[in-house]
């Protein structure tokens, strides 16, 4: 029987041997790994909470384990950190609260051609009224995971922005870009957070590369 194990820490040993079989590619990415996630006008250790919350977001257990151990080694507390996973909580369960908008209109028959418009947040006091302990709920969730603490408001908007860009939610990247420039970010700030955001989502792919290679040696 084959191994029933699908994650160890010891299976990220074989990236290299992804490096053996498209040599010029994977080159590629780890220059632009690295560059993503080098000191810019985003501080290292800010990138990597970043990451950290990105990593829970694509559901990487090894993207989670490099970047936890790289903010541990800049000085990230372990109390920030679980505030960064807040943010990325609030975001992918936003990303789905948000798309109730378009459920809505799918469920009335709609016949519009256009799928996303700002305009579909007037759903909201639809989806209030239909489960409102449920809304409400998350809601003071949201508020709470967003709100100033170690991390401040700016950073969390930062992590919220580069969330929302792996979830794919437009009325996410829409609502919180704006509120990030609001909190004082910079569109050098705004785009280095996106790479950031990039940088791990196609690092999720690598890194499962070797649970491929796992599966094609059995």
């Amino acid at each position: 029987m084959a191994n029933d194990s699908l994650y160890q820490k010891s299976y990220i040993s074989r990236i290299g041997e992804l490096g053996k079989s498209a040599p010029n590619a994977v080159k590629a990415f780890f220059a632009f790994d690295q560059s993503a996630l080098a000191d810019g006008v985003i501080p290292q250790k800010t990138k990597e909470l970043i990451a950290i919350a990105c990593a829970h977001v694509t559901g990487c257990p090894y993207c989670i384990e490099i970047h936890v151990g790289n903010g541990k080694k800049l000085g990230v507390t372990k109390e920030e950190m679980v505030e960064a996973t807040m943010v990325a909580t609030a975001l992918k369960a936003g990303s789905a609260f948000s798309h109730g908008f378009n459920a809505l209109n799918a469920f009335e028959g709609a016949e519009e051609d256009e799928l996303y418009k700002r305009s579909n947040g007037k759903k909201m006091n639809e989806l209030k009224n239909t489960a409102p302990e449920a809304v409400n709920a998350f809601f003071g969730f949201d508020e709470q995971a967003m709100k100033a603490g170690l991390l401040s408001k700016k950073e969390k908007e930062l992590i919220a922005v580069a969330v929302a860009h792996i979830t794919g939610c437009a009325y996410c990247i829409d609502i919180h870009t704006k509120r990030s420039k609001s909190e004082g970010v910079s569109k050098e700030e705004l785009v280095e957070s996106i790479m950031v955001a990039t940088a791990l989502k196609a690092g999720s792919a690598l890194a499962h590369g070797v649970n491929a290679l796992n599966a094609f040696d059995e």
